[in-house]
């Protein structure tokens, strides 16, 4: 066999085994999941979120991702944003709920898993040269010490040649207001030939969202109005006085109070009340 003869055996071998690249799907779905391997978005057809009026005691991060959701939406300017802080306080049903409030504007959700970071650039490709505005979507976004992939993620946000797509604006939450653990940040202060530089390469990746929306813990009365407005929404029944006593009870013995904890226990009162949820 010639030598020439092998190389192309070769190489259409490789053709083979490379993956093909993503073809854009018909766009019918209002949210899509991105996958990495092979590339492709995957249609969702029922978004699990909650409405946005149900969301209590975030009323300013609420009001602040919605403007900023609705002039994109609207195709004006828009920033980025990444919602920090406290667990469970609704970080990520705020995404969701935004875009269910907008999602008659034909805005898409496209979520990206934090483990596929490193394929964002050729998911921008096909976003765009989408007819359609596109929330992307990353949530519990942090990164350890030898993480390499925020890169991708900074010229994504503000940087490259070609940038981020019109079309398109990144959302994060993380619980982390700089995306990583604070002792990393101490241990690149203190091991790096230049500290200054070595921390201010990781965390500037934060500075790159316009917006940032920090949440906090919620207080009790807080926390019992979101098991109220649940209860109202969806009609169980059932007083003040034992819905108090119940829920304390509850977020006491998990020992926090937030808004998952809220749900977590209002699931419990519905299905003890043979409530549909």
């Amino acid at each position: 066999m010639s030598d020439a003869r092998a190389l192309e055996r070769i190489a259409s071998a490789l053709e083979r085994l490379a993956p093909g690249a993503a073809v854009a799907p018909n766009w019918r779905a209002s949210a899509y999941l991105w996958d990495a391997d092979p590339d492709r978005l995957i249609p969702v057809e029922r978004i699990n979120r909650v409405p946005l009026r149900l969301l209590v005691g975030i009323d300013r991060a609420r009001d602040t991702l919605l403007a900023n959701t609705e002039r994109f939406a609207r195709g004006f300017p828009a920033n980025n944003a990444l919602l920090w802080g406290a667990r469970g306080m609704g970080k990520s049903s705020l995404v969701k709920a935004v875009h269910g409030q907008l999602e008659a504007t034909g805005l898409k959700l496209v979520e990206l898993q934090r483990e596929d970071i490193h394929s964002v650039g050729r998911l921008l490709t096909l976003l765009r040269a989408a007819p359609h505005r596109f929330v992307l979507y990353c949530d519990d976004l942090s990164f350890s010490h030898d993480d390499a992939a925020y890169k991708s993620l900074k010229a994504v946000l503000d940087g490259g040649i070609e940038g981020r797509p019109d079309n398109v604006i990144f959302y994060a939450t993380s619980n982390r207001r700089h995306l990583m653990p604070r002792d990393m940040i101490e241990n690149e202060r203190g091991s790096a030939i230049n500290p200054a530089e070595a921390v201010e390469e990781k965390v500037s990746l934060s500075d790159r969202f316009g917006l940032w929306l920090g949440f906090h813990a919620c207080d009790q009365d807080a926390f019992l109005a979101m098991i109220r407005g649940y209860c109202d929404a969806f009609g169980v029944e059932i007083d003040d006085s034992t819905l108090r006593a119940e829920a304390v009870e509850w977020y006491t013995t998990r020992g926090s109070r937030s808004g998952r904890v809220a749900w977590q226990f209002f699931c419990d009162l519905a299905g003890r009340t043979g409530v549909h949820v």
